[in-house]
């Protein structure tokens, strides 16, 4: 979620209270028609180029964390022990690191023999372990360096209570490598189990089953059992208090934030029950949310059970609550079923942003939804105006590049119109039932652009409806023709609003 995007929101909706508002088959038919097309072999569509490790050979399981946090020394130290299945019988196994001090390595409780790869300037280093075909476990003994780019460590003065440090980690879309040596691939999901030591006087949590106050020891153990790819791993660690909002709802903060936090997070409950009656069940038990220091880079990171937020969103008047309905969609698309390689990762965002419009839709009324729809679209138009045409498609091929390259509307706009011109061509009651299906099939489960198209053509879209030009929207640049248009008549009345401070340079014609 983009800064930009929260503060315009926050703006429109303070006019709004002021005024009392409130498939075709993939194939080489018209997908080609442009010299620019790109071109996928087999290998490139499912395989994640981001790697250096070998997850198609040897596949992790579980990952257990034991670390200690020096804030001192701003480092991580420790170790982690990986569960793996060596399903090729290969004689290696092969983990992303960038940045890391590997002290150590055992396999099945025996000092092992391993190596360091050559380096690569975008993805690292990897580290190469001796394995045999019934090796079981991989424990790697290692600190963090100050090359961790997945790391924020905050100094007291600059957090909420100025008067002690914070850390909390930002994994996606290649930096978990940073932090912890791993199979960093969305294409692979693990469940991981994690020891944490950290300062007494402070408290730990993760994307995982959390303690809710300090202890003595300052020694917490958490568990995600749900499998999750390794970006939606997190740590936080603060002076920080936990407030709850209803039964399986409540928020995180530092102590001077709380009372803020827990008002302006009222709704987050109905918001899951929203959610849920649009497309099923809630799988990650608990819903929380951390509210974090300015300096965290994001409007929120979708960490399952534990969503990461700026302190920005904390308005005072729930205006801004659009983010929390985005980062909550994301226990279904992304967190429940994610993009298998960074170049689908429109998969991801695209379904997140329209499943957040309907839940906003569900609580706040179909024009507040319809006012954020044709804010993003004038997003969207914005950056079609600046990016390249190999960038303005859902599709992307982003080998040798940062995947970031790829976080832009085209994912998150393009991909919402794209699902939402699918639910005008066949009804939202047919969509719904499809993405219903959708979510159930795939849970817990990484999927391709193509791999979607397929299930789009054999569970959605009859023989008339196969005429839909699914393949311009995901594999062209632009805007099809058939995009949905969206009108708001309280946008309208927002703009007439502007347009009338804009001429008279006077606050007071907006109020």
């Amino acid at each position: 979620m983009r800064l930009i995007y929260i503060t315009t929101v926050a703006f429109i909706s303070t006019l709004l209270i002021s005024c009392g508002g409130k498939n075709e088959q993939i194939t080489t038919g018209d997908a080609s028609t442009n010299s620019e097309q790109q071109t996928y072999t087999d290998a490139d569509l499912d395989r994640d180029s981001h790697t250096l490790s070998n997850y198609r050979e040897v596949k992790v399981e579980h990952s257990h964390l034991n670390l200690e946090v020096d804030f001192d020394e701003e480092k991580l130290k420790g170790s982690v022990v990986h569960s793996i299945q060596n399903m090729s019988g290969v004689k290696e196994v092969v983990f992303d690191t960038k940045n890391l001090e590997i002290k150590n390595v055992m396999v099945d409780g025996a000092k092992a023999s391993y190596r360091m790869g050559s380096a690569d300037e975008l993805l690292g280093v990897p580290l190469i372990v001796e394995i045999q075909p019934e090796s079981k476990s991989v424990e790697i003994e290692y600190e963090t360096t100050e090359g961790a780019e997945a790391l924020d460590w905050v100094s007291p003065e600059l957090t909420a209570g100025k008067g002690h440090p914070y850390l909390f980690t930002q994994g996606q879309s290649i930096f978990t490598r940073t932090w912890i040596p791993i199979m960093d691939t969305p294409g692979l999901r693990i469940t991981y189990s994690a020891d944490i030591k950290v300062p007494s006087h402070l408290l730990a949590v993760m994307s995982a089953d959390n303690p809710t106050e300090r202890n003595e020891l300052g020694e917490y153990h958490f568990e995600m059992t749900q499998p999750v790819p390794c970006y939606l791993m997190a740590l936080a660690v603060g002076n920080l208090e936990f407030r709850a909002i209803d039964s399986r709802t409540g928020v995180y903060s530092e102590p001077e934030m709380i009372d803020d936090c827990a008002y302006e997070f009222a709704d987050m409950g109905k918001m899951v029950t929203q959610a849920e009656e649009l497309y099923g069940a809630y799988q990650w038990g608990r819903y929380d949310i951390i509210v974090l220091p300015p300096s965290f880079p994001f409007g929120g990171m979708e960490n399952p059970k534990l969503t990461f937020a700026t302190p920005t969103i904390i308005a005072g008047d729930r205006s801004l609550v659009a983010l929390v309905a985005h980062e909550l969609a994301h226990s279904w698309s992304g967190n429940l079923v994610t993009n298998s390689t960074w170049n689908d990762f429109w998969l991801n965002e695209g379904f997140t942003v329209y499943f957040e419009r309907r839940i906003m839709e569900g609580i706040y009324g179909k024009d507040y939804a319809d006012m954020l729809a044709i804010l993003g679209y004038q997003d969207l138009r914005r950056s079609l105006d600046e990016l390249p045409s190999d960038e303005q498609r859902l599709k992307l091929a982003l080998k040798r590049r940062h995947p970031d390259v790829g976080m832009t509307d085209i994912a998150y706009e393009k991909g919402c119109f794209f699902l939402k011109m699918l639910e005008e061509a066949v009804g939202r009651a047919k969509f719904d039932t499809f993405l219903n299906q959708y979510f159930e099939e795939h849970k817990f489960e990484t999927i391709t652009t193509e791999q979607f198209v397929d299930y789009l053509n054999d569970h959605l879209l009859d023989s008339a409806e196969k005429k839909i030009n699914v393949a311009e929207w995901i594999y062209e640049p632009g805007i099809p023709a058939n995009c949905p248009v969206v009108v708001s008549a309280n946008f309208n009345n927002v703009e007439e609003q502007l347009n009338a401070f804009y001429a008279q340079n006077d606050v007071n014609s907006v109020i």
